[in-house]
Formats: C-alpha cells, sequence, structure tokens
C-alpha cells in the first residue's frame, strides 16, 4: 500500500516518502504559488487548471483569505497549486495576516505564478508584487490572464508591459474562462524538480468539506453584498450533523449550522436583507453549491452574528481562523 503524508502535514518542500512502483523514474512534482493583487482572476484560474471548482470567486477584492491547493496530475508528474490572498498594502491586521499568509507560501515553492490582468494596465500593486517577488529563488511566470476580455491590439500592449515590468521565466497569456491554459500547464510542468508525488494521484484538492461549505456560504454572501460589506464579513461551520437516511441505500441528509460574522450590528440587517430574502438567497445559492460537492443533500442553518472590529482584533481574527 502506498503511504501518503496527512493533508495537516502537507506543506510546500513536504514530499510522500514513497514512490509507487508504477511511476517513471523521471517523475516530476513540485509546489506552484498563484500570486497577484485582488481580483485579477487568480481563484478562477486555479479552478481551470485543476478542473473543479476549489476555491471561490466573486468580483470583490480580497475573495481569497487562505492558501486554497489544487492538484494536477498527470502520468509523469503533478503539480500542486497553491491559490494565495492578493498581496496589497494592507489596512487592517486581517490584511497583514493575509499578506504574511502569501509571503510564507513563496519560500519554498518550485515556480511562481504571477498574475497580470490583460484588461487593466501595469499599476502601482503589480510594481509592489514585483518588487516583492525580486528576491524569489523559484522561476517566476508573468501570466497575463483574461484574455478573452481584450482584442489582439490589447493583448500586445499587455505582453510588452509585462516584459517590461520584471525579467520573468515567461510571459504566457491565457484565458481561464475559455478554457485556454493547456500551454501554461506544460511550461509548469517541465518546471518541477524531480520528486514523488505530493498527494494522492487521485486527489484534486486539499480542502475539507466543512471549510469548502463556509467558502459557499461567504461566495453567496459576497453575490449580494453591497460595498461596505464584502470586507467585514467572515463564515464559519459550526457543526456539522448527519441525520440518518430511510434506508440503507439512502445516506440521509447533512445539516450544516453555519455562523456568518459582521462588525457591526447595523449590518446584520444588510446581510439578512427585507423580510430575510437576504439571508434566504445566501442559503439557497450555499446549499446548491454543497449539494453538488458531497453529491448528497444537505440543509444550511445560517446565522449572522455581530463581532466588533474582528478585522484588527488579534484574538477575534484568531477564532475566526485567521
Amino acid at each position: 500500500m502506498i503511504e501518503f503524508p496527512s493533508d495537516e502535514a502537507l506543506t510546500a518542500g513536504e514530499a510522500a516518502p514513497i514512490i509507487p512502483n508504477d511511476l517513471p523514474d523521471d517523475y516530476r512534482a513540485g509546489f506552484v504559488a498563484i500570486v497577484g493583487r485582488p481580483n485579477v482572476g487568480k481563484s478562477t484560474l486555479t479552478n481551470a487548471l485543476v478542473g473543479r471548482k476549489i476555491a471561490i470567486t466573486s468580483m470583490r477584492p480580497e475573495t481569497t483569505r487562505h492558501n486554497a491547493r489544487g492538484v494536477i496530475t498527470r502520468p509523469g508528474g503533478q503539480v500542486v497549486l497553491v491559490d494565495t490572498p492578493g498581496l496589497h498594502r494592507p489596512r487592517t491586521l486581517l490584511g497583514k495576516r493575509l499578506n504574511d499568509m502569501a509571503r510564507e507560501t513563496l519560500v519554498d515553492v518550485d515556480a511562481v505564478i504571477f498574475c497580470l490582468p490583460a484588461d487593466q494596465k501595469i499599476g502601482p500593486g503589480d510594481r509592489y508584487i514585483a518588487r516583492e517577488l525580486s528576491g524569489v529563488s523559484a522561476p517566476v511566470f508573468a501570466v497575463v490572464t483574461k484574455a478573452d476580455l481584450v482584442g489582439p491590439e490589447r493583448m500586445a500592449e499587455a505582453l510588452i508591459e509585462a516584459s517590461q515590468l520584471a525579467d520573468f521565466a515567461e510571459i504566457i497569456p491565457v484565458s481561464a474562462r475559455l478554457d485556454d491554459t493547456n500551454d501554461l500547464v506544460d511550461v509548469l510542468f517541465a518546471a518541477m524538480p524531480p520528486s514523488p508525488p505530493l498527494f494522492p494521484l487521485d486527489q484534486i484538492s486539499d480542502q475539507s468539506d466543512e471549510t469548502m461549505i463556509a467558502e459557499y456560504v461567504r461566495e453567496a454572501a459576497l453575490h449580494g453584498a453591497r460595498e461596505e460589506l464584502p470586507h467585514s464579513i467572515a463564515v464559519t461551520v459550526e457543526e456539522m450533523i448527519e441525520e440518518p437516511g430511510a434506508s440503507a441505500d439512502d445516506p440521509g441528509r447533512l445539516r450544516v449550522i453555519v455562523n456568518i460574522f459582521v462588525e457591526r450590528d447595523s449590518q446584520k440587517g444588510i446581510v439578512i436583507g427585507k423580510g430575510g430574502r437576504g439571508i434566504a438567497q445566501i442559503r439557497q445559492r450555499a446549499q446548491r453549491a454543497a449539494r453538488h460537492l458531497l453529491g448528497r443533500p444537505v440543509t444550511l442553518d445560517v446565522h449572522v452574528r455581530t463581532a466588533k472590529n474582528w478585522q484588527r482584533d488579534p484574538k477575534l481574527l484568531g477564532k475566526l481562523g485567521f
């Protein structure tokens, strides 16, 4: 039996201790960090590369709040993508911790993807990240995202701007929405070092069901949130309760108790909505995603609570998982 380390034990740079007998001698595997400023398509790209939704997406900045790992496995190797929070100049303790999380990921990875959206000019945020990456020993690939949103002339400009930003190992245009990522995948596999697999060959993510359900609820809340709310929303799963099925073949229903935290009492009414319509829409969207993920009936029991100024409170940040 092939033994692999637990999900908790897997961090960038740690490899599985035993090589399966049927793998080629030149098998390659490694970690790739995906970085960029907020809302440039990092999570959309991660999902497209893996072929399944492992990271939530929205039009709101700072949607990604933890390092989500997605695994691409081929007969000759394995690439572990690490979708990181967007690097930015932080204004809160939460922002600082998200930046620290992204920076820590860069220490032991084997390659870095720096996302630069084709539909936007290079700006101060991109130059800030380029400086952050200047000391990274791993090769950095500039990936010009959202290629489907621009014409040939703007794409040519975007590629030139990327080439002037830093000395990248390679510059690759992609459209995650059109699934135009094959060239990028080939480049990543070629950049990986000789190594045994880092994850079981049939695993595509390290995200637990509990984590994904909490993220689905937050994604649903972000979908309808006003401008002042996105950074103020945090979500935790309090309990997952297995309800017995009607027969041996019935997996039963999973009831999940979820808490949505906001920073001020006035924000609770915004999330709940008039007549409870807001919270009902959040529940419905998240339940659909959870049912698709688990392949079984799921009921979400969603509560909205206040954790005053949690983004700036070290104790509350710890309780909320940051």
